[in-house]
């Protein structure tokens, strides 16, 4: 096992040891992809809502290192007639960009970093690669010298995107980066059966397009299937409150409001969890401190928006318009792009039907209050 290249399923274990809420079922939507041209899935939803779990969770499942049908086979993965087929099948790229940002001195080293680290991961378990091989060609012969495409797995890709730090020329290297290791071509093909990229924002946009035009985005303005995995939904919630001695309708007024298409009730899961070992409803939000300020964006001189958060916060429903969104953390032209980067992150639900968004539960009112 190594870091970069087949990691294992320690993570996923870990998760299992404690009390887990069965969400095994992405994994079938993603064996689905395998292979085809919708093999590039990038799943964008709000912060603390079980990226990195979901993440980890398919490291284990596809690694072909380690043997993980202990952790899976009681899950509701077990049941997909594709299950073994590819349970623990191929070679497993994992990359947590949050993580790497923490080991390079500056955010444009990220990319370097990534190219050194896999090629060095990659020749140390095929030493019959060359030294001098390209970053592709490397993957290729891996490839071409095991049997097994890659699985591509990354863990909070828009970090870079989010960082203060990351001026445009690291953001353009960065998008150019993914578009040479996923772009439509033969040497792709080669290497990747599939890829699954997983952040709060969607892919940044390159004038009106998303700048990977490879990847199928499902986000939580538009989750497209994925929508029980994005968080809890009601019946997972019950289940807890009845196993735990919760009072359900107070679990529902402090972290449900969240819905989509197919799904009336998505709560969020890592604070459901905190209430549930704690025994206690409040507010845990600000105990995950990464959008710490977020709300201040709300102060930003742009009409109607005091006015909408007025609204929002006397429980009233708002229209807001989020096509326009470039899908950063700075390139603001209306009330409505700021509005639209409060839903990624979770701060407002909203109802891609209507176009109407609101605040969607009682703990999320009082972070709005404290700011």
């Amino acid at each position: 096992m190594g870091i970069y290249l087949n990691p294992g399923n320690e993570g996923f274990r870990t998760t299992r040891n404690s009390k887990y809420v069965d969400k095994s079922g992405l994994i079938a939507i993603v064996n689905h992809t395998i292979n085809t041209p919708e093999k590039m899935s990038c799943v964008c939803r709000a912060r603390r809502f079980g990226k990195s779990t979901a993440a980890q969770m398919l490291c284990a499942y596809y690694d072909q290192s380690c043997d993980s049908s202990g952790l899976f086979d009681d899950l509701e993965i077990a049941n997909d007639p594709a299950y073994r087929e590819h349970l623990n099948q191929y070679n497993v790229i994992y990359i947590d960009i949050t993580s790497i940002i923490g080991e390079v001195s500056g955010i444009d080293g990220v990319i370097p970093f990534i190219r050194e680290q896999v090629k060095r991961e990659v020749r140390r378990e095929y030493k019959e690669i060359d030294v001098d091989e390209s970053f592709a060609g490397t993957l290729v012969r891996a490839v071409e010298l095991s049997g097994k495409k890659f699985i591509a797995i990354i863990d909070e890709w828009d970090a870079i995107i989010r960082d203060r730090r990351t001026n445009p020329d690291i953001q353009y290297t960065y998008l150019e980066f993914l578009r040479s290791l996923f772009k439509s071509s033969g040497t792709t093909d080669k290497i990747f059966a599939a890829a699954y990229m997983t952040g709060i924002l969607p892919i940044k946009k390159d004038g009106s397009q998303s700048a990977i035009s490879e990847f199928r985005e499902y986000t939580m303005l538009h989750p497209r299937g994925f929508e029980e995995y994005f968080g809890f939904t009601g019946e997972d919630v019950k289940a807890l409150c009845e196993e735990y001695g919760l009072d359900f309708s107070m679990m529902k007024r402090w972290y449900d409001g969240y819905s989509f298409e197919r799904i009336e009730s998505v709560y969020n899961p890592n604070s459901v969890m905190y209430a549930v070992q704690n025994k206690a409803f409040r507010s845990y939000w600000q105990m995950s401190s990464s959008a710490t300020g977020l709300l201040d964006l709300v102060n930003l001189n742009y009409d109607g928006l005091s006015d909408a958060v007025v609204d929002l916060l006397q429980g009233k429903n708002i229209r807001v318009e989020v096509e326009d969104f470039q899908n950063d953390t700075t390139s603001f032209a209306s009330r409505d792009d700021v509005l639209t980067l409060l839903i990624h992150y979770g701060y407002l639900s909203y109802n891609a039907e209507s176009a109407m968004a609101r605040i969607p539960n009682e703990e999320i009112k009082r972070e709005f209050a404290r700011r």
